[in-house]
């Protein structure tokens, strides 16, 4: 999910190398990039440490839930020490519109069972638009790059980016955003957290979660971490992942099949 270009995933192979080694499982670090879907990954029997979004995470039946492992905590004002994140509204620096011009645009949105990148701008839309439909929805445009290569092209004028993409990019792809602002900031949702299959055995699962949840205080895993943007992780709140459907009902409600 979080895997934004070479530098980034540079960052996160050192995070499961480094985890691999911390928790005595061999990990074997497989590509599965866009357009791949990512429900192909998270139904793996051999899945051993993935992120997940929280809402399609919420819509399985427990019994069919992948094992939470573990959930970031951003270093970022906007996560405030807690295991959540949020969306940035986003639009081309030179873009001279404002809040209330928003419900007038084309907006981009990411795939329908993504939070951050669909349900999100939705719930955003939905209370700024005072039950106006939007100009245009264009998508699935699959990822954050999408979004930003959209607005680059002209193909939208505002899309969603997962803060905690957009931070990975601030972090370690700048030029990325040179040309973008963010106009707003969406209401917090739980992090997309780290899973593994139903299929491994339980004392590989407790040394990979214990590996994560202490990261925070080894030495190299702090310095991971913070490459990554990271506090540390924390266990799930799981109560919190199941309060996503009911959220993107809502959304349905008000939106009243606009969007």
């Amino acid at each position: 999910m979080y895997n934004l270009s070479p530098r980034i995933l540079e960052q996160w192979d050192r995070l499961f190398h480094w985890l691999s080694h911390r928790a005595d499982i061999n990990l074997e670090i497989i590509p599965h990039a866009a357009p791949a879907p990512l429900s192909e990954l998270w139904a793996r029997p051999d899945m051993g440490v993935v992120f997940m979004c929280g809402y399609p995470f919420s819509r399985l039946a427990p019994e069919e839930r992948p094992v939470p492992l573990a959930a970031p905590v951003s270093l970022a004002d906007w996560a405030k020490g807690e295991p959540v994140y949020a969306s940035h509204i986003i639009a081309r620096r030179s873009a001279s519109f404002d809040l209330a011009d928003l419900p007038a645009l084309r907006w981009g949105w990411t795939v329908r069972d993504s939070q951050s990148g669909y349900n999100a701008p939705r719930e955003f839309f939905a209370e700024i638009a005072n039950g106006h439909p939007a100009r245009e929805t264009i998508g699935p445009l699959l990822n954050p790059r999408g979004v930003i290569e959209a607005i680059g092209a002209n193909v939208i004028d505002v899309g969603a980016i997962d803060a905690y993409a957009y931070q990975l990019l601030e972090l370690h792809e700048p030029d990325m955003l040179a040309s973008l602002r963010v106009i707003a900031t969406t209401r917090p949702a739980p992090f997309p957290l780290l899973v593994t299959a139903r299929q491994l055995p339980l004392e590989k699962v407790d040394a990979i979660q214990a590996a994560l949840l202490d990261a925070y205080r080894n030495v190299d895993g702090c310095a991971i971490l913070k490459s990554l943007g990271l506090a540390g992780f924390v266990r799930p709140n799981i109560a919190a992942y199941d309060q996503l459907p009911a959220r993107a009902k809502a959304i349905d409600d008000a939106l009243a099949g606009r969007w």
